[in-house]
């Protein structure tokens, strides 16, 4: 149990920040000082997170009890996928504006 919980806090700790970084960019409307590259990175990360999840025989067992361990790292993921759309809206706005200039 203990090592869930720390995983927990490890992933919420890692997350918290994720949906001010998506307040942030929308209403920025610009990419300049985000990078793609990172933000992909960090999908990756998460994508493996879930995926080792995923196929733990053990975890996988008691998924009905630890549920929610999984759920941190989706939850996470989906906040990082949305800041990187938010990232190619943002350079397009970006293009747009530099043209207009």
């Amino acid at each position: 149990m203990l090592p869930e919980i720390l995983e927990i806090a490890m992933i919420v700790s890692f997350g918290a920040s994720w949906p001010l970084s998506v307040i942030k960019s929308y209403r920025a409307r610009t990419a300049k000082g985000k990078s793609a590259v990172f933000i992909c990175l960090i999908l990756i990360g998460y994508a493996a997170g879930i995926t080792a999840k995923l196929t733990n025989p053990v975890y996988m067992a008691s998924f009905s009890e630890k549920w929610y361990v999984l759920f941190f790292y989706v939850l996470n993921f989906c906040m990082v996928g949305a800041d990187l759309c938010l990232w190619f809206r943002n350079r397009r706005l970006d293009r747009k504006a530099a043209a207009g200039q």
